[in-house]
């Protein structure tokens, strides 16, 4: 954060009664949540009386231990709550994405919204709809770059053990436990912060990952065992996942969280996918190593977006369609080593 952003953020966040809505991306993954949580508590730590946060769907329940989550506004489900809170508000943070409308049916709100609007993530290529915007794609998280913001523009003060943990989940989740997107010395300084404010993270290593139902762990066999495709002339690897499958398994929010990255545990495999139907769309999350950019894919063919090895999207049409026609794709895109999906 520059000098400007620190004078704009003071400016907005004058008085302490200024109404804050917190907002994340739908389908929310430990970052979101846990960025969001951490902006909220340091928010109150630094005694804002009017703070809300709005999460547009539900979130995995490995992420309820989160402190304050039972908290979060869903406005899928408080729909009149959430649309008063947007119409309300003053200052709109928004964590975690850099387009409105990752938000999905809270974009119009959003937009409506009278509040200025504060980007922090770390997503490229951000679009033109904030008022401040603090993006850094080199960061390993939002929830660094909501440490960052806060030490700049509060101080570390602000930051107690509750805030850390918020924080730590963010990071933790969005490099896969410190094994990808964190080739920066600053990201091991923040997380030794965190832990020297009494952060246990073997603890929350625990509650997020060893915390699975049956259900999740039987899916998880039947997706490797009988739902995964290895394509090694492309050097691909994809999971495809019907509504009939979830329910055999008895799907909760987030028990996909993670599969997709089993693809790239295969050798000579550099990009992986996971297809899963929904009620009106089927959604795709994609990995990839090395220069391999799927938030290239996701954006040109698959109306989302991400980071370089890490992204996602939707496509209208069938499951039996989406796989072959991104199969059709690798025909294409996989010649010379995924040369097209070279950019930086």
């Amino acid at each position: 954060m520059n000098n400007i952003q620190r004078e704009q953020i003071s400016n907005l966040l004058s008085e302490k009664s200024v109404n804050i809505v917190i907002v994340s991306h739908v389908n929310p993954d430990g970052d979101a949540i846990g960025s969001s949580m951490g902006l909220y508590h340091a928010l109150r730590n630094l005694e804002y009386s009017s703070v809300n946060v709005i999460s547009p769907n539900a979130f995995p329940a490995f992420l309820n231990w989160i402190p304050g989550s039972d908290s979060i506004w869903l406005a899928n489900r408080d729909t009149k709550k959430c649309t008063e809170l947007l119409k309300n508000a003053q200052v709109i943070f928004c964590l975690d994405f850099n387009d409105i409308d990752r938000v999905e049916d809270l974009s119009v709100r959003m937009r409506k919204s009278p509040a200025y609007r504060v980007l922090i993530d770390h997503h490229p290529d951000p679009r033109e709809d904030y008022d401040v915007m603090i993006s850094d794609v080199s960061a390993s998280s939002t929830a660094e770059l909501v440490y960052r913001f806060l030490v700049a523009w509060a101080g570390k003060e602000c930051i107690n053990l509750v805030v850390a943990q918020c924080l730590y989940a963010g990071i933790v989740t969005d490099t896969g436990s410190f094994s990808y997107g964190c080739n920066n010395p600053q990201t091991y300084l923040i997380t030794a912060h965190l832990m020297e404010l009494g952060v246990d993270g073997e603890k929350i290593h625990r509650l997020i990952y060893d915390t699975y139902s049956e259900g999740r762990m039987r899916l998880l066999g039947y997706c490797l065992s009988q739902k995964m495709v290895v394509l090694p002339q492309f050097k691909t690897a994809y999971i495809y996942l019907s509504q009939e499958d979830l329910k055999r398994f008895d799907y909760q929010e987030g028990d996909t969280e993670g599969v997709v990255n089993y693809g790239l545990s295969i050798k000579d495999i550099v990009l992986a996918a996971i297809f899963i139907e929904r009620k009106d769309t089927i959604k795709i999350s994609l990995r990839s190593e090395g220069q391999v950019n799927v938030n290239v894919l996701a954006r040109k063919y698959f109306n989302g977006g991400g980071h370089r090895n890490a992204a996602g999207g939707n496509h209208k049409d069938s499951l039996d369609n989406t796989v072959s026609y991104f199969e059709s794709l690798l025909q294409t895109l996989s010649i010379d080593n995924f040369a097209a999906l070279h950019e930086v």
